[in-house]
């Protein structure tokens, strides 16, 4: 018996795979801004999270109601509940998250609860190229999710609950290695961490990706 471990990357992935080395090509040979690199990487949770609300509306147009279990208690529900708390929870989740990283890397002399005035103000705080490159992944991640989530119809079948909590473990490690960038921001050790940042990124969004879903081949 003969395995073998076979990585076939769809034209998806390969898109996700080079908007993620832009970042790379611009901190190392355009002098971009390691700041600013970092506060689009703790914005692309947002983007992740307005992306996964029209999912979740998509396959709540279709199905309409679905059963939230709390506390071994299911209940039939709209939807919409499902949206509603999604937004509530992931939206406190990331204002911490950017919060954090604002004071941290001293961004614009804002504290903490300079959140708002820098999501509303993005201009002023991005340069144009990073600016842009936010632009970019908001792209990217919709044709992303146009061309595997709605066009195959995956939006018909869907579990609402499923949906709802699938952004939290990529998030989770994305903005763990964006709090600790911060950090080493201190040490001028950007350049290197930025490197490492995005090979670990794109392995846990894409490599691991076809492990979960059981890409392994047994060839006998």
């Amino acid at each position: 018996m003969k395995s073998s471990f076979t990585i076939r990357f769809s034209n998806t992935d390969i898109l996700l795979i080079l908007v993620n080395l832009v970042p790379l090509w611009g901190v190392w040979f355009k002098g971009w801004n390691v700041k600013e690199i970092f506060l689009v990487y703790c914005l692309e949770s947002m983007i992740m999270g307005f992306y996964n609300v029209l999912m979740m509306w998509g396959t709540t147009l279709v199905k309409k109601k679905e059963n939230w279990v709390s506390e071994n208690v299911s209940t039939l529900v709209s939807g919409y509940y499902f949206i509603l708390f999604f937004i509530v929870h992931y939206g406190f989740f990331l204002f911490v998250q950017i919060g954090m990283f604002i004071q941290i890397a001293h961004i614009g002399n804002l504290n903490f609860t300079g959140t708002f005035t820098f999501l509303f103000h993005l201009k002023y705080y991005l340069q144009p190229a990073t600016y842009l490159l936010l632009l970019l992944f908001t792209a990217s991640y919709g044709i992303i999710v146009l061309k595997d989530f709605f066009i195959p119809g995956l939006y018909k079948t869907s579990s609402l609950s499923t949906l709802m909590f699938a952004p939290y473990p990529r998030i989770i490690i994305q903005q763990l290695c964006v709090i600790t960038g911060g950090f080493l921001l201190v040490f001028n050790l950007g350049k290197i961490y930025i490197l490492v940042f995005v090979l670990v990124k794109v392995f846990f969004e894409v490599a691991l990706k076809y492990i979960t879903n059981w890409k392994l081949k047994i060839v006998y």
